[in-house]
């Protein structure tokens, strides 16, 4: 990353951090700050979760080691990662109308990971999120194995858990992701 484009994220993060104070109550800026200046690794990846739409702030802080939690609070399933399948096996597996990737491969090739049933339902907790849109989460190994994946959404005051065909994509479905820092 250029030094502008460093700068410029170290503002929009501790702008978003800032104005939604009800997400990481507790946390002081300078911390958080003082841990990206450290990693330049994780500051590339939240400007790949940035440049993706998906709007991360914090959310949590490990104390056990040291680390704070960072996940995209985007309203809506991040834009920029939406239209895709579960993983490269369900993406393989379509033989026409291919999406133009897969959620597993984007979170990898960004540096995150997907969120679990459970982390998706504490990021709702901080909020109202995919109201309108879907998210892949991580899925267990024997839902996968029968060719399945689970996505998650906000409807009606609560979070619903769904599965489908992990080959399946939809405009409006894409993937939250987090990143430990």
């Amino acid at each position: 990353m250029k030094k502008a484009e460093y700068d410029e994220l170290i503002k929009t993060l501790k702008d978003r951090f800032t104005k939604n104070m009800q997400r990481h109550k507790g946390i002081n800026w300078e911390k958080v700050e003082e841990k990206l200046l450290a990693s330049p690794k994780k500051l590339q990846a939240l400007n790949e979760m940035e440049n993706t739409k998906g709007e991360p702030d914090v959310i949590g802080y490990d104390k056990k080691t040291n680390e704070f939690i960072f996940v995209d609070c985007s309203a809506e399933s991040p834009a920029g990662r939406r239209s895709i399948c579960y993983d490269r096996k369900a993406l393989d597996s379509r033989k026409e109308n291919k999406p133009g990737g897969n959620a597993i491969e984007m979170a990898t090739a960004i540096g995150i990971e997907l969120l679990t049933e459970q982390e998706y339902r504490e990021l709702q907790e901080l909020g109202e999120f995919d109201k309108k849109t879907s998210s892949w989460i991580k899925t267990p190994d024997n839902v996968r194995d029968l060719g399945g994946a689970l996505f998650c959404d906000h409807r009606y005051n609560q979070v619903f858990v769904y599965h489908n065909g992990a080959e399946s994509y939809y405009a409006a479905r894409g993937f939250r992701g987090k990143l430990i820092v």
